[in-house]
């Protein structure tokens, strides 16, 4: 599994309506983006000084699922409202396990799309 943190530092003449844009758009990506298993963002709730803005934490099976999100149009869209919105963004993706085996009974929870639907 590969998991993609994003994390955004705006620009200081964004808006409340410009994150509630964004937000907008990001919510709609997992119906729209099927190669999406886990998608979380929010804002920066403590403001301190090496704090970000906002986060993007998604979870996809394989580098070639997480590849094809990235090139998917839905996806362009946000990218093209981030380069408008942000004065620097960092991303990092890694290669993760789960903590623990699901047993051959039951299905592997991360896999279940309803956890992590907002």
């Amino acid at each position: 599994m590969i998991t993609h943190v994003v994390m955004m530092k705006f620009k200081s003449d964004v808006t409340e309506k410009n994150i509630d844009e964004l937000e907008a758009l990001l919510g709609e990506l997992p119906d729209r983006i099927n190669e999406i298993q886990s998608y979380d963002f929010g804002r920066d709730v403590v403001h301190s000084e090496r704090s970000y803005d906002f986060v993007l934490v998604s979870v996809f099976a394989n580098l070639d699922t997480l590849q094809h999100y990235q090139q998917h149009p839905d996806h362009q869209v946000v990218i093209k409202k981030l380069s408008v919105m942000c004065e620097n963004i960092i991303a990092v993706d890694y290669e993760n396990q789960p903590y623990h085996k699901a047993s051959d009974d039951e299905p592997a929870p991360w896999d279940n799309k309803q956890l992590f639907k907002r």
